[in-house]
């Protein structure tokens, strides 16, 4: 078969794309999420610190996205709001609950334990590896 003909069969099977919806429902999506959050910590502001309050609101974050992964609930919003719920805090809790949940019949040290980081270690290898050099690019003249 030719090129050509391949590509035009591709392009007639390919799903179609609603960029502009997605990047809609994203926004409402994660603005959402924020705006939640927002109002969550001005509301502990006057029990707690600023950043005790931000603390627990992401905590409180975290935990909400396991258990709605736990219940098959997050994977739902996220076929709904794409992006939106998968950048913040709670797509990587997500990532760490289904992973846990995958692998839990293995058991807890050899199923849950060993491959719940699987997903996520690369975030946590590139976050600490990211935290090392910009740490040491801002404070680093101070060692001299």
């Amino acid at each position: 078969m030719n090129p050509m003909k391949m590509k035009e069969i591709s392009r007639r099977h390919q799903p179609v794309t609603h960029k502009g919806r997605n990047a809609v429902m994203a926004g409402i999506g994660g603005g959402s999420l924020a705006c939640l959050g927002q109002w969550a910590i001005n509301r502990l502001t006057g029990i707690y610190s600023p950043s005790d309050a931000a603390t627990l609101v992401m905590l409180g974050i975290i935990l909400i996205a396991a258990l709605l992964t736990g219940f098959g609930i997050y994977d739902k919003l996220a076929q709904i709001f794409g992006g939106g719920l998968f950048v913040p805090i709670s797509g990587f809790a997500n990532a760490l609950a289904s992973s846990a949940m995958e692998c839990r019949s293995e058991g807890f040290i050899f199923g849950i334990g060993s491959n719940m980081f699987k997903l996520a270690g690369s975030v946590i290898t590139y976050g600490i590896v990211s935290a090392l050099i910009f740490s040491t690019l801002r404070y680093g003249w101070m060692l001299l």
